[in-house]
């Protein structure tokens, strides 16, 4: 029996078999669904509490205030004669918004299962909306650092020198920073889609990165022999040179940029492989 209705197109979607097939087209062809899932995450991270968005300044002040008193008051840890508030809160601008991109990238698999289910749109769409949405909290704790940068100059309680034409490096710093970020989300999400039990992992990972990264402290109290090891931590240039644009302090030199930004570059090249092979079959076997 003929069919009543002519049969309409039928769209085949398959995974791309390239070893390295990152959509880009497909990104910004869904770049409004991009926008959509920034402003969800922005939105649903704070709904329903008592402070909402404040929680982006008062959170890195808490922090900043602890460091203050356990490690500069009572353990006397230099801070390169910086006042320590300035000096810790400077310090956690990059790690801050480093560690918030990596807690979002981190299960962008295992976290959408349900709507990558449903719909098909590029599988690198949520990790891309959650680096993006985590520059809007790294303006609000930027804006609090300024206020207290502004604070101690001269006139103020401090006289901090004004970093003049540096500041308009912190841009790159940042680009730099989300690219790590990312580039370790996306291994860490592989890896937790299949085996579910390593997300427990993250949180050790991080808290470890920053012991090993100074942000509590200078490089320059590194001692000068273990100094090489703490130079291949991508985040050791991106915390000494956000120190160096505004506070004109820290230990920043060529070699130790061109290895930060190399890693980092090593970091997301990686991370975009596995990520995209894992996405292939990723729903079949969750």
């Amino acid at each position: 029996m003929a069919d009543e209705y002519p049969r309409e197109p039928l769209a085949v979607i398959r995974p791309s078999s390239a070893w390295l097939s990152v959509d880009w087209r497909g990104l910004v062809a869904y770049r409004d669904l991009i926008v959509l899932l920034v402003q969800r995450d922005f939105t649903s991270k704070y709904k329903q509490t008592v402070l909402g968005p404040i929680w982006f300044i008062v959170s890195p002040l808490v922090t900043t205030v602890v460091f203050t008193v356990v490690f500069s008051r009572f353990m006397g840890v230099s801070t390169d004669g910086v006042p320590p508030l300035l000096f810790y809160l400077c310090g956690m601008l990059g790690w801050n918004y480093f560690t918030s991109v990596l807690a979002s990238t981190g299960n962008s698999l295992g976290g959408n299962a349900g709507l990558f289910s449903k719909v098909y749109f590029p599988r690198l769409v949520p990790p891309v909306a959650a680096t993006a949405s985590s520059v809007l909290s790294l303006l609000v704790q930027l804006g609090t650092f300024l206020a207290v940068y502004l604070w101690h100059q001269p006139g103020g309680a401090g006289g901090v020198p004004l970093p003049g034409w540096r500041w308009l490096l912190f841009p790159a710093l940042v680009v730099q920073t989300a690219a790590l970020g990312l580039g370790t989300g996306l291994l860490l999400s592989s890896v937790t889609a299949k085996y579910r039990d390593l997300q427990h992992v993250q949180g050790f990972l991080v808290q470890i990165w920053m012991y090993a990264t100074p942000v509590i402290y200078p490089l320059s109290r590194v001692p000068e022999d273990w100094r090489w090891v703490a130079n291949l931590n991508p985040m050791t240039a991106v915390a000494e040179g956000t120190r160096w644009i505004f506070l004109g302090v820290g230990s920043v030199d060529a070699p130790r940029l061109v290895v930060s930004i190399g890693l980092s570059g090593v970091i997301l090249f990686a991370g975009l492989i596995v990520y995209q092979r894992a996405a292939r079959t990723f729903i079949d076997t969750v």
